[in-house]
């Protein structure tokens, strides 16, 4: 029996949100592969299998060359190979200290895999102040959340709001940010707002129905997911909600004194 989506956003009864485009999850990890392909190849624009054959005979001719190294890189993290990932573009970004995507790249490719301080670290030079990325800010407010600072987390999500106004995405992550401090009414109102954008996704959905269901209100909450779920697997992530809440260390109770596992939307 297939395990409920639901389950995957719960680890160890800590809140954990779903691995969204921009460096999580199929999308995330080749989010930017497609604008980066050869169109010579335009297989690889949409399978990040393909880009990964492509760009790792170019890369492996040429490791030096950042352009090969940040298509590769971009197209292992579009195949979930995260570790190899993140050892090319450390690489890479190693022999290209100033070059920004590569450093980006490299940040979301840490993130991932749950390098979050060297990962807020690195980002933190993928930018300057004078020309902050949204994008960018985002992904380092997911880092600090996943590090258990949510309140310093909201700060960037909201520099971020300031550069890209309404953008879901950073809502989506600012709503989990508030599942994770157990402000669950906050937690629905900001994914409301993401999800009347008109511009939200699956994921913002599923997160918000995520964020009703942790509040008791399964009906609603297996509505909710079925906009995007067949009506089983909606079925299936509201009964496994209610099993946890039902247990005694359930996620609003067994996230205290416990460091959270959350993985959001990392969006590039």
């Amino acid at each position: 029996m297939r395990r409920p989506s639901i389950a995957r956003l719960l680890s160890s009864a800590a809140v954990a949100a779903m691995l969204a485009a921009g460096l999580g999850g199929c999308k995330t990890m080749g989010d930017i592969t497609g604008s980066l392909a050869s169109k010579s190849d335009p297989a690889a624009e949409t399978d990040p299998r393909r880009a990964a054959e492509v760009y790792g005979e170019r890369y492996r001719a040429n490791p030096k060359d950042a352009d090969a190294a940040l298509r590769y890189g971009t197209a292992l993290r579009g195949t979930g190979q995260r570790a190899q990932a993140v050892a090319v573009l450390e690489r890479a970004s190693m022999a290209h200290p100033g070059n920004k995507q590569l450093l980006a790249a490299y940040g979301r490719a840490l993130a991932e895999n749950g390098n979050f301080q060297l990962s807020f670290d690195v980002l933190s030079r993928a930018h300057s102040p004078d020309s902050p990325d949204w994008r960018i800010l985002s992904v380092q407010g997911t880092a600090l959340d996943q590090m258990g600072k949510h309140q310093e987390a909201r700060g960037y999500y909201e520099s971020a709001l300031r550069i890209a106004p309404g953008e879901p995405s950073v809502l989506s992550n600012l709503g989990l940010s508030y599942v994770l401090s157990r402000d669950l009414p906050r937690a629905e109102e900001t994914l409301r707002k993401a999800q009347a954008t008109g511009r939200a996704d699956a994921r913002v959905r599923q997160n918000l129905a995520l964020a009703v269901g942790l509040q008791g209100r399964f009906t609603e909450a297996e509505s909710i997911a079925r906009a995007d779920l067949p009506p089983d697997e909606a079925a299936a992530n509201v009964a496994y909600l209610k099993q946890m809440l039902a247990r005694k260390d359930h996620p609003r109770t067994a996230m205290r004194g416990r460091p959270p596992v959350v993985a959001q939307d990392q969006s590039d």
